[in-house]
């Protein structure tokens, strides 16, 4: 699809995330509620979730499953991005109006975002990059910060006559997936040798962030929870897998990093 936001043009994206659920229809009710994403695909206890024809979030419901524990690797948040500015502005006056529980909102530099958590305990974001070059380098890092979203300013990017929210645009995607993993200097060793990602950002000694292709980034970690965790639970709701779209994979694959977590690689049309 053409015009596709700058995340989903580098060499290696992300896809799709799966997210195992004790109750997959409350899960995909509260996404396609929140973001006007459509069901795609319905088969046995699986549900896929897309913009347009495009699958990218895909709910899988056991009634069996143990609760997630926010203190073990897994899913911090899934990242979606929409393609505007006006896109997050018109998402927001939507929340506002309809009285959306919203855990915070950030300014990031390179990004504006709102966070949110799902029935289930899963992270989400809501976000929407500046563009890219506005972002500030040093040498081979991105400057990303922490500041307060400044929401009248945001507003203000709405005219008269401005079209109300009608549910994601076409080429909203998946921007990025933050994990919460053990230790972040394994987690970091293993993105930047299994998946040739670059490191973006150390954030402190219990975060980094790493892309392909000059994003922000398309994968962080964090042990802000997490440190010393071990293998995660197969028995547990939360993360099912990361997909990532790559343009030098030849066929697809599947690995786990060391805690696990599920990541999936097929090649990108």
């Amino acid at each position: 699809m053409k015009n596709l936001p700058f995340a989903a043009q580098t060499p290696v994206s992300v896809g799709r995330v799966g997210l195992m659920a004790r109750d997959g229809n409350r899960v995909a009710d509260y996404y396609k509620a929140l973001l006007g994403l459509t069901e795609l695909r319905r088969s046995g206890n699986v549900i896929a979730l897309g913009v347009g024809e495009r699958e990218i979030l895909e709910i899988e419901g056991s009634a069996a499953l143990r609760e997630d524990d926010p203190r073990s690797a897994g899913l911090f948040h899934t990242a979606f991005l929409l393609p505007a500015r006006a896109d997050l502005a018109r998402w927001t006056r939507f929340a506002i109006d309809n009285r959306i529980p919203v855990d915070g909102a950030s300014d990031h530099s390179v990004s504006e975002a709102v966070y949110l958590t799902d029935p289930e305990g899963n992270g989400v974001e809501i976000y929407a990059d500046r563009p890219r070059e506005n972002w500030t380098f040093d040498g081979g890092s991105v400057r990303m910060g922490t500041e307060a979203l400044n929401i009248p300013n945001l507003l203000d990017e709405l005219i008269v006559g401005d079209p109300e929210w009608k549910g994601a645009p076409d080429n909203t995607v998946i921007g990025h997936v933050h994990l919460r993993v053990g230790d972040v200097a394994d987690a970091e060793r293993w993105w930047n040798d299994a998946q040739r990602f670059d490191t973006m950002l150390h954030y402190g000694g219990q975060a980094v962030f790493l892309s392909s292709g000059g994003y922000h980034h398309h994968i962080g970690a964090n042990s802000w929870r997490s440190s010393g965790a071990g293998p995660r639970e197969a028995d547990r709701t939360g993360l099912g897998f990361v997909e990532l779209l790559s343009k030098n994979a030849s066929a697809e694959s599947a690995s786990r990093d060391p805690w696990g977590s599920e990541i999936r690689v097929i090649p990108a049309a």
